[in-house]
């Protein structure tokens, strides 16, 4: 196993940029990797925020020959914490204000093709014979459609190496039009069923499915779903005819930053054997959020984006008769307008009982996961979910959709799992407002027996969800490819 070099390569990565579960990942699980003893280096884009957060930054290789693409240089640095980046500077296609993939006002960058095209070319380049690298990978990992062609471009280099696509989450699959094809010098003959077609659609995700040695999803439950057709999204076929070398692996956090015996973020610190902090969190986010002190009422806490997946409609619709419970709800989030709306017209609807806050904030995002009581995650489809897990660790139980992620990390509360110490929140089957309401209400019966939700919490905040045994699961995935 000594000596496994892996290029990893990403779109986004955290701390240096981040948009979702994606950047999480990609900031955690190569950190994790080089721990086992995985020799990891993270390639990713230059955008504007990230070379000036690494150290040691220089010019390691230059690309101005390559067939439809600008020149780029390509740029090697590390992240304070020891993790080597290799950083694609392209100053044309990264250097932009906005985010990864949309410019400021939300639209997608029409050439995210040209984009996500030259990070796939180089990371096959660099995972080739033709790398002008000294270090050569024995495999390259790719992640999400931004990478899906590399495995594509691998098949088409001299030596290439083998390669393994992780799947975050199927509905994004950066498909386009027929003429991509020969945009990015890829060759006719890919374009059809068994290549980069997809629905007379060139499509970077179905690339990576078809042409990547081996598949990953970030859960075991979200393995399955994917081979049908309500979260296939099209590709249920092709990926059920891999289901051989498809691998869920439930995704891990980052230990050390959500610790409520260690985090910054609260104004009381709190652990599974001293959990008084907890209270004196619940009351201060009351008072930020302008809701009642109310220490005997429990607290729901939501940290999401407003879209249709994570099923916030649901809860919205019920929250009436939530408060005649009584409950009091802290929101975190933004996204779709209407969504947004309904949200804050509930904060005037029911002062005191209903904070909202549209946006995003690293601090308040702690704050509801240690002041929260019950955390509320009702996802349509989820392909693992990280909050869940936060929950957990900050003994707050969740009330989760039987889906994806959340099924494989939430152990429903019954009578027999509270007993043997399994239980670990409120899973509910059947995506409707009733279900929902009936699982928040069990979760709120519960914590008004306090022996019980000790217990309970106790069960949550024993669990491990730190990345050493995924880490050694993508290991294993690894060696399996290589035949190791």
């Amino acid at each position: 196993m000594a000596g496994l070099k892996v290029l990893f390569a990403t779109s986004e990565a955290a701390p240096l940029i981040k948009t979702g579960g994606l950047g999480d990942v990609s900031g955690a699980l190569p950190a994790a990797l080089r721990a086992i003893g995985v020799d990891v280096r993270v390639l990713m884009p230059g955008y504007r925020r990230v070379i000036g957060q690494l150290v040691k930054v220089k010019t390691v290789a230059s690309f101005d020959n390559l067939p439809g693409f600008p020149s780029a240089r390509l740029l090697s640095g590390w992240m304070a914490h020891g993790i080597p980046f290799l950083i694609l500077d392209c100053p044309s296609l990264y250097q932009r204000e906005g985010g990864p993939y949309q410019d400021a006002k939300g639209h997608d960058w029409a050439d995210n093709p040209l984009r996500f095209g030259l990070l796939s070319k180089i990371a096959a380049v660099l995972g080739s014979g033709a790398s002008p690298l000294a270090w050569h990978p024995d495999l390259v990992h790719c992640n999400d459609w931004q990478t899906g062609l590399a495995p594509a471009y691998l098949r088409l280099e001299q030596g290439g190496a083998p390669s393994v696509i992780t799947i975050h989450n199927m509905a994004f699959q950066g498909n386009f039009p027929p003429a991509t094809v020969q945009e990015l010098h890829l060759p006719p003959s890919c374009f059809g069923v068994d290549g980069v077609e997809f629905y007379g659609h060139m499509s970077f995700l179905k690339a990576g499915l078809f042409y990547a040695d081996h598949i990953t999803t970030v859960s075991p439950n979200y393995a399955k779903e994917i081979q049908r057709a309500e979260l296939g999204f099209g590709m249920q076929g092709l990926l059920a005819a891999r289901s051989g070398n498809l691998t869920g692996i439930l995704n891990s956090i980052d230990t050390d930053e959500w610790n409520p015996a260690t985090d910054v973020y609260l104004v009381k610190k709190f652990s599974a054997a001293r959990m008084a902090g907890k209270a004196a969190n619940k009351e201060s986010l009351q008072g930020r959020l302008g809701l009642n002190i109310a220490p005997d009422v429990p607290l729901l806490g939501v940290i999401s984006r407003f879209t249709h997946q994570k099923g916030l409609d649901l809860l919205l619709e019920i929250m009436p008769r939530l408060v005649g419970l009584p409950v009091q709800l802290a929101v975190l989030g933004s996204g779709e307008a209407q969504m947004q709306r309904s949200a804050q017209g509930l904060s005037h609807r029911y002062p005191g009982e209903v904070g909202v806050n549209i946006g995003f904030s690293e601090t308040l995002s702690h704050q509801i996961e240690a002041g929260a009581d019950i955390f509320i995650m009702p996802s349509r489809f989820e392909p693992c979910g990280l909050n869940q897990l936060y929950s957990q660790r900050y003994g707050t139980p969740p009330v989760v959709h039987a889906t994806g992620g959340l099924v494989d990390s939430v152990v429903d509360c019954t009578a027999e799992t509270l007993k043997d110490g399994t239980a670990s929140g409120f899973v509910f089957k059947g995506m409707t407002a009733e279900n929902l309401f009936t699982a928040i209400r069990r979760a709120v019966y519960l914590y008004h027996d306090r022996r019980k939700w000790k217990a309970l919490r106790r069960n949550c905040m024993a669990k491990d969800f730190s990345w050493k045994s995924s880490a050694e699961a993508y290991r294993a995935v690894y060696l399996k490819v290589l035949g190791r």
